[in-house]
């Protein structure tokens, strides 16, 4: 016998009794980082995808799911939202998004994660297996997690609570609520103001670097400086909203300035600077692609056609809902913007692959491949396409109840007498 095989007989003689090692037998495998297997199969064992083929056989006490007619998928990947640190957005007391000041690096949206919140079943019921739990507020609103959607506590739904630093560059505004319209040299003196406060703060970090260094009897822990060392050695990225070409060019120079790893979000009109983002590599997180134009004078599918122009331009790019609502439609921002050009291969990965290649995550996640843990959906057509179902999700290989509030206000009202 092979080692490849002893492996899989050893380990699925010790995990048969387990809910976390299957076989799905007899269904269309699309790993996405491959081509799709048409009646093929995949084991899962401990959790991990153990090996997919047209020939692989069920070891020994691991149970079979049949799958024909159905197809697999890696589970898809949002990639900027407040599930599970909002609830209800007009209910003060549910809303864990923003914390009072301006600079809060050592905040982590991860910890404030509500395993019960009513969103998560909603959203994973579309197979999204895990999301980014963006905080905000402030100048550096605190440190963005990625996080799996089941789970009993924030620590057993954590994938990565460091997945990115959230910055809110100042932009020169002029639009003031609710005094009015601000006058344009007001407007910024106030930048210069809070971009001069931002250097400041990259300056005493690093000074902070320096003295940890050094070491000495005075030297004094500070968590908001050490929430800071991963950014300034390049091991965590600034994730920074920059929605206008004039916002991403001020943003790349002064990244470019400071030395620091940049993913931009919530582009909406990046004009000249498509070029200067391949160059750099920076990927981006693209807001919903069913939108309405950013200004009046824009074309109606601007919105629509953003990522295929990302695309031709060789930018990366991932979507985020940017809130709770509308993140169970995260399959069909990537479907609007595959029938407004981008390639459909790029559509699905934009929501599975990519995404776990920006928040560094893919050796884990994104992907049907052996290793990788099992985060996947099990579908009855193509789940860019309304009309499918989601009918099994497994987070980690462990099979999830597809029940939300949805589906209990449906079973309710349909049973009214």
């Amino acid at each position: 016998m092979k080692p490849v095989a002893l492996w899989i007989a050893a380990a699925a003689a010790l995990y048969a009794a387990s809910d976390d090692s299957f076989l799905i037998r007899g269904a269309a495998v699309y790993p996405v980082a491959a081509p799709g297997i048409e009646n093929a199969s995949l084991l899962v064992l401990d959790g991990r995808v153990a090996e997919v083929g047209a020939k692989v056989a069920a070891p020994r006490g691991v149970r079979v799911i049949d799958g024909k007619g159905l197809r697999v998928y890696p589970g898809m990947i949002d990639s900027a939202t407040e599930v599970g640190i909002s609830e209800i957005g007009a209910v003060g007391v549910t809303n864990d998004v923003r914390e009072l000041g301006d600079f809060k690096p050592q905040l982590r949206a991860g910890i404030a994660v509500n395993p019960s919140s009513e969103h998560i079943p909603v959203i994973r019921a579309n197979g999204i297996t895990a999301a980014m739990a963006i905080p905000d507020g402030g100048v550096i609103a605190g440190q963005a997690s990625l996080m799996r959607l089941d789970g009993w506590t924030w620590e057993e739904m954590a994938v990565k609570l460091d997945a990115a630093l959230h910055l809110n560059f100042p932009t020169i505004t002029t639009r003031r609520f609710p005094a009015g319209a601000a006058p344009f040299s007001e407007a910024k003196r106030d930048y210069e103001r809070r971009l001069k406060q931002l250097d400041e703060y990259l300056e005493q970090a690093r000074r902070y670097r320096t003295a940890k260094k050094a070491g000495g009897p005075d030297f004094r822990t500070d968590l908001h400086f050490e929430a800071m060392l991963p950014v300034l050695e390049g091991k965590v990225p600034l994730m920074v909203s920059a929605v206008r070409e004039r916002e991403i060019k001020a943003a790349l120079e002064w990244a470019e300035k400071q030395k620091l790893r940049l993913v931009l979000s919530e582009v909406r009109k990046p004009g000249a600077m498509l070029a200067e983002l391949k160059a750099k590599q920076i990927p981006v997180i693209l807001g919903p692609t069913q939108d309405l134009p950013l200004d009046h004078d824009d074309p109606y599918d601007a919105a629509f056609t953003l990522p295929a122009e990302l695309y031709k331009a060789g930018v990366k790019f991932a979507f985020g809902s940017f809130g709770n609502q509308f993140s169970r439609n995260l399959p069909y921002q990537a479907a609007t913007a595959v029938a407004f050009g981008l390639p459909y291969d790029e559509g699905l990965k934009s929501v599975t692959l990519y995404p776990a290649g920006i928040w560094g995550v893919s050796a884990e996640m994104g992907s049907i491949e052996k290793g990788k843990w099992a985060d996947l959906m099990v579908t009855d057509g193509d789940p860019l396409e309304v009309r499918t179902q989601v009918r099994r999700l497994f987070i980690k290989g462990k099979e999830v109840d597809l029940e939300s509030k949805h589906t209990r206000l449906y079973k309710r009202y349909l049973a009214r007498p």
